[in-house]
């Protein structure tokens, strides 16, 4: 029987060390090889090839803070000492030195490591149809590979006996953002909550995390941004949830929070299985008794702070560790940010949907003032004012952090350094945010005036503003809840009224309805009405004309009905989303492109834009639904199926599909090769031959393929009579 045990020496103690946890060398040696002969059901450890691999040199140097005779512990012990200076070959070179010549399968393969680097033995070490496949480590590094039915998985800890150290961790994180917004740096909401579980992981095993703040309170917090400088303070609550954080929710003040932790510290200290670590995230010098109380009863106490906002008392206190985040992340600061490319950030609002936040409060608020002093230029000072004013912010020093990460992602600009500052009307999140506010306050404003009305039924506006193709842009107007967010943002911002007033069917029951705000107008609405009304229009328009127009339009409408009638017709659907289809054609969209081009098919009765239910949802989704009948989508998908019936004739023949071949089989036609090769290829129609530039292979089984096969072969013995 062949059995192994492969021990990863420098991985192994590394995450020992990380966690805090102290080992005896020759019981570690020893208690491995004594479980995997047990564990392998062999009458002794001589009977198993116990291998320990590491870069030993390092451990000449003490880096681990061990004896230099590592090496040596192991080779008494009964082990294979294997030198392995880089990690990056490990897997080849134990292959190697061991399996290559080894001539029996193996029956047992016992891993112990918490790293993926041996990961490759189970897949290419020859086994036997019975063999058994373990790994041993600290975390299971299985999970979400191939192998994880498949390889049992134990706790190393658990096996050998090793009591690691409970840890309690509560994060104050209004002072820790305040802090490290204070020192210059950009609060990346998941970066810290990732870097948070790792740094308390180290410790020892996590068993409590807690996040104290006024969560929902709106501008009680610096900016809570992700990586594109998307504000994301709205899902605070639940990214720290899904990370294992128990948000808790104190009122704003310095006070609310000190009092609330000081309690929970204390209360879960008293109990008899309490925790062996606790990790205070705050720089408060408050902490400092209570933290003094968990040491008098034998706590290990850790204090996260931020450099420069941390107390002198907590930094010189002897007992207590320090812990810079600063150390143990890699926060941006807000001149870093500021060097983001605006493509990316926009591309990250599209994807996930552009939703009303704090930098909303700032393009809407700026604008207010532009109104009333008459002037784009605007002290930093007034707008921070205007924002408490409208409580954006719920302080002066919040609402200046909200200028400077303004200032940082690009939507303010400064002026020759007077403190002045102006808006940056081509960044993307200004344009969208004026685009949606002034759409909606004209929806308002037009229902009113038109149907003599003193406001506009909340439902109402939500239907009409689902009907409003000026909102059809990337990351806009997806859903009622994306519209219902709005339009309670402008309420916020004091750009509209809402009123609950009786129902007129049941003056007891009262319904939300919307008014425009008497004392917000916006400049330029006449224009807007203006555009709106003499808006062009594409009825009666056929393909060619457009193609002389908008020649760039006019292939979007190509790309769009071909798309949709191959995804209605694969997947027996009706229609296509929306927003799925304009992600499958960005690459090709211009700017307003698949807009104009949806514009063209909706008003020449070739598709249609709804709503519709999803099967895939409890919500309705906005999809397109072609008309196949009508002149532009007969056309269209008449090109398309003579492309395909000519690369099928070379298909046919064995011969490559190119666009010299295709010249000499159809030397009539004047095909726009560039554009249908584009179209095949992005449909997945056909593949590009790798080596071979401008020759194609023809994705013969594809759905729309095989249904012009088969109408080609249908029509065939009517051809031959």
């Amino acid at each position: 029987m062949a059995a192994y045990l492969i021990v990863d020496v420098d991985d192994l103690l590394q995450q020992f060390l990380k966690r805090g946890i102290s080992v005896d060398l020759q019981e570690l040696a020893v208690g491995l090889r004594g479980g995997a002969a047990l564990a392998a059901g062999l009458m002794s450890a001589d009977k198993l090839k116990a291998v320990a691999v590491a870069n030993w040199q390092i451990y000449q140097d003490k880096t681990f803070g061990l004896s230099p005779n590592t090496q040596r512990v192991f080779k008494a012990a009964g082990y294979d000492t294997f030198d392995m200076p880089h990690r990056a070959s490990l897997a080849d070179a134990l292959i190697l030195h061991y399996f290559s010549f080894d001539p029996d399968p193996v029956d047992e393969l016992i891993l112990a490591t918490t790293s993926r680097d041996l990961i490759p033995l189970v897949r290419r070490v020859k086994t036997t149809r019975n063999a058994r496949i373990r790994v041993w480590g600290s975390e299971n590094v299985l999970e979400g590979t191939e192998f994880a039915s498949e390889v049992i998985f134990q706790p190393l800890e658990t096996l050998l006996g090793i009591q690691t150290k409970n840890v309690a961790v509560y994060v104050d994180f209004e002072n820790i953002s305040i802090s490290l917004t204070e020192q210059g740096f950009t609060v990346n909401l998941d970066h810290l909550i990732e870097r948070f579980v790792m740094q308390a992981k180290a410790h020892g095993q996590v068993v409590k995390m807690a996040a104290y703040a006024p969560w929902g309170q709106r501008g009680s917090l610096p900016p809570l941004v992700d990586s594109s400088g998307r504000e994301v303070a709205d899902e605070a609550p639940s990214r720290l949830m899904l990370a294992n954080i128990d948000p808790v929710f104190n009122l704003p003040g310095k006070n609310s929070a000190d009092m609330r932790i000081a309690k929970d510290v204390i209360t879960d200290a008293s109990h008899d299985d309490a925790a062996d670590v606790y990790i205070m995230a705050s720089g408060d010098r408050d902490f400092n008794q209570v933290l003094n109380t968990l040491r008098a009863r034998g706590k290990h106490v850790v204090v996260w702070g931020v450099r420069g906002s941390t107390s002198r008392q907590l930094e010189n206190n002897p007992g207590i560790s320090i812990e810079y985040i600063e150390d143990f992340t890699n926060l941006q600061t807000h001149q870093s940010l500021s060097k983001a490319a605006v493509a990316d950030r926009e591309d990250e609002t599209d994807a996930v949907g552009f939703t009303p936040s704090q930098w909303t409060s700032v393009v809407i608020q700026f604008d207010r003032l532009v109104q009333e002093l008459g002037t784009e230029v605007i002290a930093s000072q007034q707008i921070v004012e205007q924002l408490r004013l409208v409580s954006a912010v719920v302080s002066k020093a919040r609402g200046e952090d909200l200028v400077l990460q303004a200032m940082s992602l690009g939507l303010l600009k400064a002026v020759s350094g007077s403190g002045n500052v102006i808006l940056n009307a081509p960044h993307p999140i200004v344009e969208k945010t004026r685009l949606i506010r002034d759409r909606i306050v004209l929806r308002v404003q037009k229902t009113l005036e038109v149907r003599n009305w003193e406001y506009v039924n909340y439902g109402f506006l939500l239907k009409g503003l689902a009907m409003d193709r000026d909102l059809d842009r990337p990351g806009c107007n997806y859903s009622d809840q994306w519209r219902s967010d709005w339009i309670d943002c402008l309420v916020r911002e004091r750009v509209l009224q809402r009123e609950l007033v009786p129902h007129r069917h049941n003056a007891d029951d009262l319904v939300p309805v919307i008014k425009l705000n008497p004392n917000y107008q916006i400049t330029g609405m006449d224009a807007m009405k203006q555009a709106d009304q003499t808006e062009q229009s594409w009825a009666g328009v056929n393909l060619d004309e457009l193609e002389q127009l908008e020649p760039d339009t006019a292939d979007m409408v190509r790309r769009i009905i071909v798309s949709v009638e191959q995804f209605t017709s694969f997947r027996g659907f009706s229609w296509c989303p929306l927003g799925s289809l304009h992600r499958r054609l960005l690459a090709f969209d211009g700017g307003m492109t698949f807009q104009r081009a949806v514009e063209y098919l909706v008003e020449n009765d070739a598709g249609e834009v709804s709503e519709y239910p999803n099967p895939q949802s409890d919500f309705f989704t906005k999809g397109i639904s072609l008309h196949l009948n009508s002149e532009v989508c007969r056309l269209v998908l008449s090109q398309r199926d003579q492309f395909i019936r000519l690369m099928l004739n070379l298909y046919e023949r064995n011969q490559l599909i190119s666009e010299q071949n295709l010249r000499i089989l159809d030397a009539t036609t004047r095909w726009d090769f560039e554009f249908w090769f584009s179209v095949m290829e992005a449909e997945n129609v056909l593949n590009l031959i790798p080596g071979r530039p401008g020759q194609y292979s023809l994705f013969r089984t594809h759905h729309t393929v095989n249904l012009v096969a088969e109408a080609q072969r249908t029509e065939q013995p009517r051809t031959s009579r």
